[in-house]
C-alpha cells in the first residue's frame, strides 16, 4: 500500500525514565535502567518508523539529560525542529516492575518540569502546525498542570481553526490530575468536541458526559458509549479501543474495538500474551498503528489489525518506544503467531 505523504504533530512531555532492573523492588540496589519515555514521544516514534513526517512538540532543559533526550528522539527519524530548550529541569519517572501478584508501579516526578512550567502563551500554535495534515495530544499532557493544560487546549482550538484534524487519546492518570485543581471532565469534553478519532473507552466517554453505561458485556458497553459520543461530539469520526484482561503481572490477552460514525464496526479477538516483557507504552503503540492504517486508507478492520499488530510487538521491547516497523507488522499479521522466521 502506498504511504499519502502525511505530517503528525504531537504534543507532550518527554521523560527520563528509571526503572528498576531485573525484578527489584526500587533503589534495591544502586542500580537503575536509563532511557526516555512519553506517551506523544511514543506515538511520534511509531509514526516515524511507519514512514511518517511526526513532529514532537515539547520542551526539555538545555543540559546534559536534555540534549541525550533530543539525540534520542533524533535515532527514531521524527522531526525534533519543534523541540524548545529552556533553563528548568527534565521529568521523570519511575518503575518498579511487577511479578508474582505484585503489580508494575510507576512513580512520577515531573512537577516543576521546563515543559510543566512553560506559559501556554509562549507556543505559537499557527506556526506550529504550518504544513501539520494531524495534530496527535493525549490526557496526560493536560494532566501535567495548568500550564501544559492549557497549552493543549490552545492547541486543539488553533488545530480545528487550521483545517488540522485532531487525534486524541484518553490516557486517563488520577495520580496526575490529584496534584492540581483541573477538571479533566471538561477538559475531556473540549477536546473530544474538536477530535475526528479519539482512542477513548466507555470510562472516558462516561466521564467526558457524566454518566454511567452499565451493559454487562463489555463490547456493548463500550458500544453504547461510542453511540452516545457521536451524538454529543459532532467532529468525531472513529473511536477504538483496546480490550485487556490481565492474566497474571506478565501475561494477558489483549483485543481491540473500532467504532465509525456511520455505524460500522470491528473487532480484534484477543490474542493471548504471555511473558510480556514490557507492557508501558503498548496504548500508544496502539493508537499510531491504527492512526496509520487510517491515513494509509485500510478500512476499519485492516487498521484496528495492524494497531493491536503494532501494540503486541511493543510488548515484546523493552522501553516507551515502539521499534517495529510496517513491514514488522505486517509480518505478524500474515504470520499470525510467533514461529521462527528463517
Amino acid at each position: 500500500m502506498t504511504l499519502k505523504p502525511t505530517t503528525i504533530v504531537t504534543f507532550g512531555e518527554l521523560m527520563l525514565r528509571l526503572a528498576a532492573p531485573d525484578h527489584e523492588r526500587l533503589l534495591q540496589s544502586a542500580r537503575l535502567a536509563a532511557t526516555f519515555g512519553g506517551a506523544e514521544a511514543n506515538v511520534a516514534a511509531s509514526l516515524a518508523r511507519f514512514g511518517h513526517q511526526a513532529r514532537l512538540v515539547t520542551v526539555l532543559p538545555d543540559n546534559a539529560l536534555g540534549h541525550a533526550a533530543l539525540d534520542q528522539l533524533r535515532m527514531t527519524g521524527m522531526d525534533t525542529s519543534r523541540v524548545r530548550m529552556t533553563a528548568g529541569r527534565l521529568g521523570l519517572y519511575f518503575i518498579t516492575p511487577g511479578a508474582v501478584l505484585t503489580p508494575t508501579e510507576v512513580l512520577y516526578d515531573r512537577a516543576g518540569s521546563a515543559f510543566a512550567e512553560m506559559p501556554p502563551e509562549a507556543w505559537d500554535w499557527q506556526d506550529t502546525l504550518e504544513g501539520a495534515d494531524w495534530l496527535h495530544v493525549s490526557g496526560v499532557t493536560p494532566g501535567v498542570g495548568p500550564r501544559a493544560c492549557r497549552a493543549a487546549l490552545d492547541a486543539a482550538e488553533a488545530a480545528v481553526a487550521a483545517g488540522v484534524r485532531l487525534s486524541f487519546d484518553g490516557n486517563y492518570r488520577s495520580r496526575l490530575w490529584a496534584t492540581w485543581d483541573g477538571n479533566p471532565a471538561a477538559v475531556w469534553r473540549s477536546l473530544l468536541e474538536r477530535a475526528t478519532v479519539a482512542f477513548v473507552n466507555d470510562l472516558d466517554i462516561a466521564l467526558a458526559l457524566g454518566e454511567t453505561f452499565t451493559e454487562s458485556d463489555l463490547i456493548a458497553r463500550r458500544r453504547a458509549a461510542a453511540v452516545r459520543a457521536f451524538a454529543a461530539f459532532p467532529r468525531l469520526e472513529t473511536i477504538a479501543c483496546t480490550l485487556r484482561e490481565m492474566q497474571g503481572v506478565d501475561s494477558c490477552t489483549l483485543g481491540a474495538l473500532i467504532f465509525r460514525l456511520d455505524g460500522s464496526e470491528a473487532v480484534c479477538a484477543p490474542r493471548h500474551l504471555p511473558n510480556m516483557v514490557d507492557r508501558i507504552g503498548g496504548g500508544d503503540a496502539f493508537a499510531a498503528g491504527v492512526l496509520h492504517g487510517l491515513i494509509s486508507g485500510m478500512g476499519a478492520g485492516d487498521a484496528l489489525d495492524f494497531g493491536l499488530s503494532a501494540s503486541i510487538l511493543k510488548h515484546a521491547t523493552p522501553g516507551d518506544f515502539n521499534r517495529a516497523r510496517v513491514s514488522d507488522v505486517e509480518a505478524m499479521i500474515a504470520a499470525g503467531g510467533a514461529d521462527v522466521r528463517r
